[in-house]
């Protein structure tokens, strides 16, 4: 690459840091008089057309929530870009991530005023996500720690306070946020905006399997406690206990139904048959409720059983 490219690509990764990708695109053009068939010029490029309608839009949207929520709709968008994408030039991916994150934070700061808890929750937690992702961990945690306070259990929040935690090197403590984020709800994560290490190759080993979507995510936590991810456990309240009992008793009678959503039913009932367990093994006389609540796996899923029973 010639001094002049690399110089003109260092203004180029300026300008998508700062969201500008139009500029960007201008800077490029020049570049291409030179080099024309040079990857990385074309990749940014492509990054260029990619972003500049999604910026265009967001210039004529006037609320700062709805702008925060276009930038991280229209990055996850992106992601799928890039996995399309053979060898892509990395600075220029950062430097996006970098400027859609910060842009995004700007937003949400505006709103950090909000009194509505459920509003309020949501913003901050948004806020603490940006954050993670700009490597401003600290800052991440106190957001996120603002959005549990003021609508406490929230899974999507318990889970990015937990991806907080493992990128911090905090394994124990990540490891009992996500089991609990994802037994309350599941479906309610956003597992494309978590980062560690801890939960992506759960992630990634759990979708070897086939399973996407919202079945994916249904069972992440079967596979965290196979694998040993989820393995920090504790005590349940007797009020929740009782609500695990409910929650089984319910879904066991809606899958008598063969019209049922037993593709996401199955893993959220053995989910919660593992944590019927774990109190059982907590308690005195255990032994026929915790073989009555095996049956019950082995019959839903003999490969599950095989190996949680191994």
């Amino acid at each position: 690459m010639k001094i002049q490219t690399e110089t003109g690509l260092k203004k180029v990764i300026n300008c998508m840091e700062h969201t500008d990708p139009e500029q960007a695109q201008k800077i490029l053009e020049n570049l291409f008089e030179d080099e024309f068939d040079c990857t990385e010029l074309v990749f940014t490029a492509d990054c260029c057309n990619f972003w500049i309608p999604h910026i265009r839009q967001l210039e004529a949207t006037e609320n700062a929530f709805e702008r925060g929520e276009s930038l991280l709709a229209d990055w996850k968008r992106f992601r799928v870009f890039l996995s399309r994408k053979a060898n892509p030039y990395l600075p220029a991916v950062e430097a996006i991530d970098r400027g859609v994150f910060s842009l995004a934070l700007e937003n949400y700061r505006q709103l950090f005023d909000e009194r509505d808890n459920a509003q309020k929750a949501e913003i901050y937690r948004k806020a603490g996500l940006c954050c993670k992702k700009l490597g401003k961990f600290e800052d991440a945690q106190e957001c996120l720690t603002v959005a549990n306070n003021a609508q406490p259990g929230l899974p999507s929040v318990l889970a990015e306070l937990a991806d907080c935690f493992a990128l911090c090197g905090h394994e124990r403590n990540a490891k009992v946020l996500f089991r609990e984020a994802f037994f309350i709800d599941p479906a309610k994560i956003d597992a494309g905006f978590l980062d560690s290490e801890l939960i992506r190759v759960l992630i990634e080993k759990t979708a070897e399997k086939g399973y996407t979507g919202t079945t994916l995510l249904q069972w992440i936590p079967v596979y965290g406690v196979l694998y040993g991810v989820f393995n920090v456990r504790r005590e349940l309240k007797l009020q929740e206990i009782s609500k695990l009992k409910q929650e089984i008793y319910a879904i066991e009678t809606e899958m008598k139904d063969p019209s049922c959503d037993s593709a996401n039913l199955t893993p959220r009932l053995i989910n919660l048959y593992f944590w019927l367990i774990d109190h059982y093994l907590a308690s005195d006389d255990n032994s026929k409720p915790v073989s009555d609540t095996l049956l019950k796996i082995k019959i839903l899923d003999s490969a599950i059983y095989e190996q949680y029973t191994k």
